[in-house]
């Protein structure tokens, strides 16, 4: 550890007057006490007491001098270093003041200098990585749109690369993450002898594993020629082993009874035949065989009824028949009909169905012809200029497709005719009977109660979902190849490297600051840090219930209310999902004893290092005033948007931001593993009760 440089402000300012007091105090004593031996008076006598209280007088002069002089500028010298350290791109120059004034050129020139280079270095960096950039984003792209859940893992089981399938695939479980344990997803018992004899030529092996109530089947193949990186891909067995036991296995057993009953019936109308050929055959034989054919005729009629009602849910689950949001097939539909005009108007509540996009665009486009010719033959000039109108309706089983427009309902004969048009858009070029078959379904056409309004209607599979879609944006990060050179994750952590560190930042909105007389946690965020990146996706978000009301004061701060936690889960179920999300990471917070005191539960345990960004920077910067975060933010030139601080989730990313300003200033005096920024921080501890950063 290096020396900590400048005392405390308060320190000196406290020497300096302790020092000028003594002087003055003796010098008064050896004023009286000359006095006395002396006996002088008059002008000698101020002489006297002036030259007595001289040496107090020059020691608080020349300590104002110093600090306004070398102290000060000393400070704010300081202060402007640890800012070009952390943020050496930072424009903020703070001119050199005192004694330090004849430095401000050089200061300047060393920062215009530094922030050249690094130009320089980010130029030649920005132009030998073109094509790197290029294959990473075709990468991206790949397997934004590829269906099938893929995980990357380094030679140690650590995630690198995870696509949005997997994240989808793996939804709510927390063991998903960059830089996260292989067994912290999957039970590594079920994985180890698989791993262990994988070969290097790439050859798969496939078996299944359990996770989270389920059957995976889990396809694992080695990278060739690669840091034995082992690439792995999932499909839920389950769902497939419920679809082969559920309808299609149903509908298998319906071919037996179908084959009895046929068998039976047509056995039963070959005796009526032959006893119609021979008269001394009795009529009660004939009589018994006609009631056996029309109970087998029953039983196999509703046998077929069953068989239509089987292959109609098999069509509903097919891959083809997918769900749609009701607002984007009506623009999906204007944008194929006309583009440049809108011939669909959207009316009522947007709803989801199930179906086939492409068939229902090519079936719709030739119902719209169909219907404007039948218009332009059949109404009067005021309807032949109408345009239609798009709605959804839901009933228990079906959501409606209506297609509106002014005017009587569509005969039905119009319709038959309609139905056998051949749609030469889609392969095989079915006939619309054919497609809506594929839907299990038919239209017809009603008049509407307004009695000037008339619409076709499409009954169509119903989703459960009642959400307006959500805009996926791709993920900022879903892969890290640099977490294949960190060291292995078994190493001993207090020598791990601080930049090879798994962070988890958070931070806590309470109700109040008096935890320990009954103020508890309102919100719960966190973020990840992983190979020294802040990942912007990776995060813990939640609402705590504190059953009990929040007062005006808190919410004037972090602006929750009562009615923002009043469906939130307790404290004691979210900080176990907290736990989980942390998993082998690293806490840090900015003033940790508040937060920790807030998540302090007997039935949770947080054992994991702490570290406190807020002792970090006492303990670099022990001359300096102002280490809350605000003022940390503007010491070291960190910009967020508005609104960001006094919310858990964002207090906690500016607080990510912080640590990464404070972590080159931290190898700058050779502190470079966790064991020893432990010891570094113990330094700036003090006994003060922990209060809201």
């Amino acid at each position: 550890m290096t020396p900590k440089g400048l005392p405390k402000r308060q320190r000196l300012i406290g020497a300096w007057l302790l020092l000028t007091a003594f002087s003055l105090l003796g010098g008064a004593l050896f004023a009286v006490w000359l006095e006395s031996q002396l006996e002088v008076t008059g002008v000698y006598q101020l002489l006297l007491w002036l030259g007595c209280f001289s040496g107090g007088a020059t020691i608080f002069a020349v300590g104002l001098l110093l600090e306004r002089m070398l102290f000060s500028p000393v400070r704010q010298l300081q202060a402007q270093l640890a800012r070009l350290v952390a943020n050496p791109d930072t424009e903020d120059f703070s001119q050199p003041q005192g004694w330090l004034k004849g430095l401000a050129p050089d200061l300047r020139r060393a920062q215009e200098s530094w922030q050249s280079d690094r130009r320089s270095l980010h130029r030649a960096h920005a132009d030998g990585a073109k094509s790197a950039t290029r294959i990473r984003k075709e990468l991206e792209a790949l397997l934004q749109v590829l269906e099938t859940p893929l995980l990357l893992y380094d030679k140690h089981r650590r995630l690198m690369l995870f696509n949005q399938a997997a994240e989808q695939f793996f939804a709510g479980i927390p063991s998903l993450g960059l830089g996260k344990r292989l067994e912290a997803l999957f039970p590594l018992a079920s994985l180890q002898q698989t791993l262990s004899q994988l070969p290097a030529d790439g050859t798969q092996r496939e078996l299944l594993v359990p996770c989270d109530c389920r059957w995976l089947k889990v396809i694992v193949r080695r990278v060739p020629e690669s840091q034995d990186e082992t690439l792995i891909t999932c499909s839920d067995a389950t769902a497939a082993w419920t679809n082969e036991r559920g309808v299609r296995a149903e509908l298998a057993q319906m071919l037996t009874p179908l084959r009895q009953h046929t068998a039976s019936l047509v056995t039963a109308t070959d005796a009526l035949s032959q006893l119609r050929q021979h008269d001394h055959t009795s009529g009660s034989l004939a009589h018994r065989l006609e009631q056996v054919a029309n109970e087998e005729s029953i039983a196999l009629s509703e046998t077929v009824a069953r068989v239509g009602g089987l292959i109609e849910a098999i069509q509903q689950q097919g891959e083809r028949l997918t769900s749609i949001w009701s607002n984007d097939f009506w623009q999906m539909l204007d944008d194929y009909l006309d583009p440049a005009h809108r011939l669909i108007t959207p009316i009522g509540v947007p709803a989801w169905f199930k179906g086939d996009a492409p068939a229902l665009m090519a079936l719709f486009n030739s119902l719209v012809k169909h219907l404007s010719d039948y218009f332009k033959n059949n109404l009067n000039d005021n309807i032949k200029n109408s345009i239609f109108e798009g709605e959804v309706s839901i009933s228990s089983k079906h959501t409606y497709l209506d297609l509106i427009w002014l005017g009587p309902p569509i005969p039905e004969r119009e319709l038959n005719q309609w139905r056998q048009q051949i749609l030469d858009a889609l392969p095989l070029s079915p006939s619309a009977a054919d497609v809506l078959r594929q839907h299990a379904s038919d239209v017809w056409s009603i008049q509407d109660t307004d009695g000037q309004h008339a619409r076709l209607r499409l009954p169509l599979p119903s989703v459960e979902q009642s959400e307006a879609p959500r805009v996926v944006t791709p993920r900022p990060e879903f892969h890290d190849f640099g977490i294949a050179d960190l060291p292995p994750p078994d190493a001993a952590l207090a020598n791990c490297p601080l930049r090879s560190l798994e962070l988890v930042i958070f931070d806590t909105e309470t109700t109040g600051l008096e935890l320990r007389r009954g103020d508890t946690v309102i919100s719960l965020g966190a973020c990840r840090i992983v190979n020294g990146r802040l990942l912007a996706s990776d995060v813990f978000d939640h609402y705590v219930n504190p059953q009990r009301p929040i007062p005006a004061a808190s919410t004037a701060i972090h602006g929750i209310t009562d009615n923002d936690v009043i469906d939130a889960a307790s404290l004691i179920p979210v900080l176990a999902h907290f736990h989980d999300y942390i998993g082998d990471a690293v806490l840090l917070a900015h003033n940790a004893a508040f937060d920790m005191l807030a998540i302090s539960q007997n039935s949770v345990l947080f054992d994991m290092p702490l570290l406190d960004t807020l002792l970090i920077s006492r303990a670099l910067d022990e001359a300096l005033d102002g280490h809350d975060l605000d003022s940390l933010v503007q010491r070291y030139g960190l910009i967020f948007p508005t609104g960001m601080r006094h919310t858990a989730l964002g207090d906690a990313r500016v607080t990510g931001e912080l640590w990464l300003a404070l972590l080159p200033r931290l190898e700058a005096r050779g502190i470079t593993t966790l064991e020893q920024l432990l010891h570094f921080q113990a330094s700036a501890f003090d006994r003060e009760d922990a209060s809201a950063s």
